[in-house]
C-alpha cells in the first residue's frame, strides 16, 4: 500500500516448516480467461497482493497506486497490465461496471496503525478508505476486498470498524464480514496481523469463506536459504558495538545495565513498548513483522547472525516475494515498498478462497 495516494491531481505452538515446504511464487499472468477471475486493485503499493491474486489464478483488469516508484515497480514485474499512476481520489471505473469479479485496496494504513497517532476517519488517509465505498457502488464487483492494519479494530474503542463496515454496506447490497490474520499461519516466515474485509454481493449467492491456517509455520532460518546478493542498509559503528553484545533473539535488556542507560537515555525510565528497540532475530522462529525502515531506532530488525539489518532481497523473501521480482527507486523507497505490501504468499490464499466461493 502506498500511504502517498492520499495526494489528489487533476482527475484522470505449531511446528516448524521447512524450506522445502515455502511456497513457489511467479508473476505470470494467466490467460485463461475461461476458468480465471477478473480484479481491479487500487492503492496496490508494490504488488504485494496483486501478486498473490495472480498466482491463486486472477486476471487484473487495472492496477493503481500514485507512487511513481510503486506503478514502476508493478510495471516491470505485470508487464502487459493496465496499470494507472493517480490518485484512487481521481478514478473513474464506471467503465467497468458488471465486468469484475474483485475490486480490492490497500488503502493506506498508517492511520490507524498501533505504532501512530490513530487519528483514523479525521486522518485523510482513513477518509480514503472510506472514499473507496464510490467504487464498489459505481461498478458492483461481486467480491470487494480491503486489507488494513489490526490497530483498526481497535480504534475508538471499536466504533471505526463498525462505521466503516456501515457505510461500505449503505446501500445494503452486500453481505460484509471481517478477520483478523496472522501472515505466519499462511506460509509466511513472519509474524504479521491484518485485517481483512470481505464484502460479497447478496445478488449472486456468494458465501465466502477464510482460507484455514497451516498447522505449522516456516522459521527465518529456512526463509533466508540461498538469499541472492543485493544491497541493504548499514548501522552506524557506535550501533554496531551494542548489537555485538545482544544474542540471538535478543535486545537491549540484554546489555549490561550502563549500556542500556547509554543507549536509551532518558526513554530507559519509560515503561512498555520498547522490545523493538536493538531487537535481534532469531533463525529459531518466524521474522518479526518488517517495517518501512530497517534501521530506526523503535523498529530495530538485526539480522540474527550478522550485524546489520536485513537486504532488500531478504526483505522480500520474508514477505514471499519470488527472488526475480524487481523494486525500483531508492533503498529508502524498496523498504518502504517491501514493508508496506501484503504478504505474496497470504495474499494467494485470500485469493484462491475468493476464487472458490466466485465458483
Amino acid at each position: 500500500m502506498s500511504i502517498s495516494n492520499i495526494n489528489s491531481k487533476k482527475k484522470v505452538s505449531i511446528k516448524k516448516k521447512e524450506i522445502s515446504d515455502m511456497p513457489n511464487i511467479t508473476n505470470t499472468i494467466p490467460t485463461d480467461n475461461k476458468t480465471n477471475k477478473t480484479f481491479i486493485e487500487v492503492c496496490a503499493g508494490a504488488g504485494g497482493l496483486s501478486s498473490g491474486l495472480i498466482k491463486a489464478g486472477f486476471v487484473p483488469l487495472l492496477l493503481n497506486d500514485i507512487d511513481k516508484n510503486c506503478c514502476k515497480t508493478l510495471e516491470k514485474n505485470h508487464p502487459g497490465s493496465n496499470i494507472i499512476c493517480d490518485s484512487l481520489l481521481n478514478l473513474d471505473l464506471s467503465q467497468y461496471k458488471g465486468k469484475v469479479d474483485l475490486l480490492a485496496n490497500g488503502s493506506p494504513c498508517q492511520s490507524y496503525s498501533l505504532s501512530g497517532e490513530r487519528k483514523g476517519l479525521e486522518d485523510p488517509r482513513g477518509e480514503l478508505m472510506i472514499k473507496f465505498v464510490k467504487l464498489i457502488e459505481a461498478i458492483e464487483p461481486k467480491i470487494f476486498l480491503i486489507e488494513n492494519v489490526k490497530g483498526l479494530l481497535s480504534h475508538n474503542n471499536g466504533k471505526t470498524i463498525k462505521n466503516i463496515i456501515t457505510t461500505l454496506n449503505r446501500q445494503q447490497k452486500y453481505n460484509v464480514d471481517y478477520k483478523l490474520l496472522n501472515s505466519v499461519n499462511y506460509g509466511v516466515p513472519q509474524k504479521r496481523e491484518r485485517v481483512f474485509i470481505i464484502g460479497c454481493l447478496k445478488s449472486k449467492n456468494i458465501r465466502f469463506e477464510y482460507p484455514l491456517p497451516d498447522t505449522s509455520i516456516i522459521t527465518l532460518g529456512k526463509a533466508l536459504q540461498n538469499v541472492p546478493n543485493s544491497q541493504g542498509a548499514s548501522y552506524p559503528d557506535k550501533k554496531k558495538t551494542y548489537f555485538n553484545l545482544i544474542p540471538e533473539g535478543g535486545c537491549w535488556v540484554d546489555l549490561p545495565e550502563d549500556k542500556q542507560r547509554e543507549y536509551l537515555m532518558s526513554s530507559f525510565n519509560s515503561k512498555g513498548g520498547k522490545r523493538g528497540i536493538l531487537r535481534r532475530l532469531s533463525m529459531n522462529e518466524p521474522s518479526l513483522t518488517l517495517l518501512c525502515t530497517p534501521s530506526q531506532k523503535q523498529t530495530e530488525r538485526c539480522h540474527p547472525l550478522e550485524i546489520r539489518p536485513l537486504t532488500i532481497r531478504e526483505y522480500a523473501r520474508i514477505q514471499t516475494f519470488p527472488d526475480d521480482y524487481i523494486f525500483t527507486g531508492s533503498l529508502t523507497s524498496q523498504y518502504k515498498q517491501i514493508g508496506n505490501a501484503v504478504p505474496v504468499e497470504l495474499a494467494n490464499r485470500i485469493g484462491l478462497a475468493i476464487k472458490k466461493a466466485l465458483q
